[in-house]
Order: structure tokens, then C-alpha cells, then sequence
């Protein structure tokens, strides 16, 4: 990290990310020094990044990350070259203002151009390979499951048995992704996966022998019947 009488920033630097707190950034109506030389240190801003987009692939087997660009690699290695491609096409900047433990708000500036990156992918993968009740359910843990992490509580049964039903989640969510890094932008660019729930044949606006558009009457009629019930009920009470 690089730390100066200027720049004596509160910095906390890991594989994952590093942060900035502290002097201009405690008044939240201060925009960060992106653009100043020396604030950002894995990556540049948005504004000084190339005007030619990197695209990238990579593949995830049961959730995990193995290969980026057509490479086998270790899940480290992986982050290792997304922090450097994403860093220099400046992906991963986040102006957050936290809820901390101890009750108070802080403001943080965060660098996390490969965590970005791998997030974005295997979000996308995931809505190819999860079904709809469980990519809600796994959305609507996913914020227990970063308060016990965030809060220190890695070692509790609460997060044991989170952590089993997310890896139950992952075992369909194999295959590829490719991405379009632009100037702090993530663009989709393609997934492909084996167990994609995703059919063209049955989602296609022509015509097709798969689904039968008159099923749609049916459904709709029993699925409408509590607000039809409920209409007549008011109806009759002069609600």
C-alpha cells in the first residue's frame, strides 16, 4: 500500500480488496479522488481507462471458478488476474457508507476490480442453472449470510447450515461466461452451461410444438381465483 503525508488514508489491503477511510472521505458530500494519481492503487479510474473493451471467459465447475481464458487455474491465481485485467479496464470501485457493528456509519472506498468480476459471472451462470424459488431464497439468505461474516460469526451453526444450502445450490451452476470490460463496466456477453433450465425451444416468440399457448387459460383462471373470490366478496358488501 502506498501511504504519504497526503494520502495517509486508513487502508486495509488483502487479496480480495483494499479499502480507503478516513481525512476527505469522512465527509460523505466529498467525491472520491479517483483521478488524482496515487489514490487507487489496483486499478484506474473509469475515466482513464482504455475506449477498447477486454472481453474474458471463464469457467466455473459446481459454483467454483477453474479456469480464466481457456486456462486452468487455482481459485487464487484466478483472482490474481481478474484484480489486474479488471484493475486496469477500472472495475470494482464502491463508495459505501456501512452500518458497523458497534452502531455507527462509516464511509469506505473499495478496490475490488476481481471480486466484481467473479461475482458478476457466476450471478449470470446461476440464472441459467437455478430455478426461481431457489435463486430467491438463496438471494434472501445471502443477506444473513454477509451479516454473520461481516460480524465475525464464521464459526456458527447458523453459517454451517447457511454454507450446506448454498453448496447444494452449486451443483448444477457448471459452465462458461463470457464478459465485455468497459471503462468500469460489466456487460454480459454470453453463458453457456449443460444444465442451463433455459430453453430456447419453449421461451421462442414463433412458432413452436412445445408449449401450447392455450395452457395459458387455465392457469390464469385458477391462479386469478382469490382475487376473483375477494372481488365479489367486496363487491357484495359494498366495499
Amino acid at each position: 500500500m502506498k501511504i504519504n503525508r497526503e494520502t495517509n488514508y486508513s487502508k486495509d489491503k488483502n487479496l480480495w480488496h483494499l479499502s480507503h477511510e478516513g481525512l476527505d472521505l469522512e465527509d460523505a458530500g466529498n467525491e472520491p479522488q479517483y483521478e488524482k494519481e496515487g489514490f487507487l492503487e489496483m486499478g484506474v479510474s473509469p475515466l482513464q481507462a482504455p475506449d477498447k473493451p477486454t472481453y474474458i471467459t471463464l469457467d466455473f465447475e459446481k459454483g467454483r471458478p477453474v479456469a480464466l481464458n481457456g486456462e486452468k487455474m487455482s481459485a487464487k491465481n484466478i483472482i490474481l488476474a481478474l484484480n489486474k485485467v479488471g484493475g486496469e479496464n477500472g472495475i470494482g470501485l464502491l463508495d459505501i457508507v456501512e452500518n458497523r457493528l458497534v452502531g455507527m456509519k462509516c464511509r469506505g472506498v473499495y478496490e475490488t476490480p476481481g471480486g466484481e468480476i467473479l461475482y458478476a459471472a457466476h450471478s449470470y451462470l446461476e440464472t441459467l442453472c437455478l430455478d426461481k424459488y431457489v435463486a430467491h431464497k438463496k438471494q434472501e439468505l445471502s443477506v444473513c449470510f454477509a451479516e454473520l461474516v461481516y460480524n465475525g460469526q464464521w464459526f456458527t451453526p447458523l453459517r454451517e447450515a447457511l454454507s450446506a444450502f448454498v453448496e447444494k445450490t452449486q451443483e448444477t451452476v457448471t459452465g462458461k461466461v463470457r464478459l465485455k470490460l468497459y471503462k468500469g463496466n460489466i456487460i454480459k456477453a454470453g453463458a453457456w452451461s449443460d444444465y442451463s433450465l433455459y430453453s430456447e425451444e419453449i421461451a421462442t416468440f414463433g412458432e413452436d410444438h412445445v408449449y401450447n399457448q392455450a395452457d395459458a387459460t387455465g392457469f390464469i383462471n385458477l391462479f386469478g381465483l382469490p382475487i376473483k373470490v375477494q372481488a365479489e366478496v367486496n363487491q357484495k358488501n359494498n366495499k
